[in-house]
């Protein structure tokens, strides 16, 4: 085992420290690579909508992501791909992004928001947890190292296992509160409106509190989020208010 874990591993036992992560941004883009390659390669589990035939699709959904990466925010723009994935299936209201930065994002989720301003917020919460590298600290308290560094190594078990377990990850309090605030921050010096985020959390209140879906469902509740939202958006002086709604309807009539 590498120095650089042995001495994590000293932190860890004498501080308890849960910020230490273990693993390194090259070990993030390697994770994230093989997870991505897994489910790509399931095709009887999750079908991906091709990059060709859905070209504007894709090219829709890459702007928000260029507009988010260009913002001056993301600490690991230039390391990590950025690269985007739709997944079809409907029910699915999800999305959720790989270590190394491998976003994956569920046509029901798409079909369940009404604007560009939500789905950029969306695109944000989801890229935080990758810039904040939020997955591998989660993954190690609940799997352990051995079985990351499995996954790093490409054992295709192990890669198996946490593929599974990664699309319904659920972060701690702290890690969603810091995953909002990336979303608000990304989104502060475009055009869109930086509380984009909480019009997910508004649709869920307004349709009765229906449960969200787990890559948002961790705590605080929906009412808070939204307020924190706005109040992060307030606090950051942002200025931009677009929504872009009817961009966003004329991408929902491309969707299968």
């Amino acid at each position: 085992m590498r120095l650089h874990f042995l001495v994590c591993f000293v932190l860890l036992a004498f501080c308890g420290c849960k910020s230490v992560n273990l693993f390194t941004i090259e070990d993030d883009k390697t994770f994230g690579a093989n997870v991505a390659a897994q489910i790509e390669s399931d095709t009887s589990g999750y079908i991906v909508l091709d990059s060709i035939k859905y070209t504007q699709v894709y090219q829709y959904i890459y702007s928000i992501r260029d507009e988010l990466l260009n913002s001056g925010q993301v600490k690991y723009k230039q390391e990590f791909p950025w690269r985007i994935r739709v997944i079809q299936n409907d029910s699915m209201i999800n999305a959720f992004c790989t270590p190394g930065g491998y976003i994956y994002v569920f046509t029901g989720i798409l079909k369940f928001l009404d604007s560009g301003d939500q789905l950029a917020g969306v695109l944000g919460h989801e890229m935080g947890h990758a810039d904040m590298r939020h997955s591998t600290r989660q993954m190690t308290q609940m799997f352990g190292v051995q079985l990351l560094l499995e996954v790093v190594a490409g054992k295709q078990e192990a890669i198996k296992e946490v593929s599974a377990v990664l699309i319904g990850l659920k972060f701690s309090r702290n890690h969603e509160t810091e995953a909002d605030n990336c979303s608000v921050q990304y989104l502060c010096p475009t055009l869109y409106n930086a509380a984009g985020g909480a019009g997910f959390f508004e649709k869920i209140q307004a349709l009765g509190g229906i449960k969200p879906p787990e890559f948002l469902s961790t705590h605080p509740d929906p009412g808070n989020r939204i307020q924190a939202f706005n109040k992060k958006k307030e606090e950051l002086s942002c200025k931009g208010n677009q929504t872009y709604k009817d961009e966003y309807q004329a991408l929902l009539k491309l969707l299968p």
